[in-house]
């Protein structure tokens, strides 16, 4: 294990993922809201860590044999994006949609949380492109160390994930006006149709 290594994938890992995205939000209001904070953590941590390792092993071959996957999840993941800015503008606009910092008659079970966290992080081409192709291809300048640069980038997972889930909890107070939550649901459509313009655009 090399450590000059593992903290360049630490690094890498964590400037790839920090940005807010459609996964982030999620972790981020999920944390806001005290709910399955654990499981939604470790769901995206550990997807992660899978397709780090999958981008680390063989993404250029999955390139080469599975062409038509591009297409197929940037039009996808986009109409999934879609849809969930349209739910989240919903909630924005109307006050039995609009979320609240306690409650719990609103809070979702952990099946249907946890199936929207894995719909949000592997519908979306984006975290392919992260994971699976740039750290991938980053990873080949470490010849003979990739294990450790893999190991570092998926460290970075964990630490980011966690963080942002439970640092969320900071922000309660904010949040304690249903104005707040509008504001972040408003926000968190402008990424979802943000993110899916960009996919239709072939960005």
């Amino acid at each position: 294990m090399s450590l000059p290594v593992l903290f360049a994938g630490l690094t890498v890992g964590l400037s790839l993922i920090v940005a807010i995205g459609a996964q982030n939000a999620f972790v981020l209001r999920q944390g806001l809201r005290g709910e399955h904070v654990f499981a939604v953590c470790l769901a995206c941590a550990v997807s992660d860590a899978a397709l780090i390792l999958l981008g680390v092993t063989s993404f250029a071959r999955i390139a080469t044999l599975l062409p038509w996957v591009d297409p197929v999840m940037r039009y996808g993941g986009a109409a999934f994006l879609i849809w969930y800015g349209l739910k989240s503008l919903r909630a924005a606009l109307t006050s039995g949609g609009a979320l609240s910092a306690d409650g719990p008659a609103q809070a979702a079970g952990l099946g249907p949380t946890l199936a929207m966290c894995l719909a949000l992080t592997w519908l979306n081409p984006h975290v392919y492109l992260d994971t699976v192709v740039l750290l991938g291809t980053i990873s080949t300048q470490f010849p003979g160390d990739e294990a450790s640069f893999a190991a570092g980038a998926m460290l970075g997972s964990f630490l980011f994930f966690f963080g942002l889930g439970y640092g969320a909890a900071w922000l309660r107070p904010v949040f304690a006006s249903p104005a707040a939550w509008r504001v972040l649901e408003f926000l968190i459509a402008l990424v979802m149709w943000a993110i899916a313009g960009k996919l239709i655009a072939g960005a």
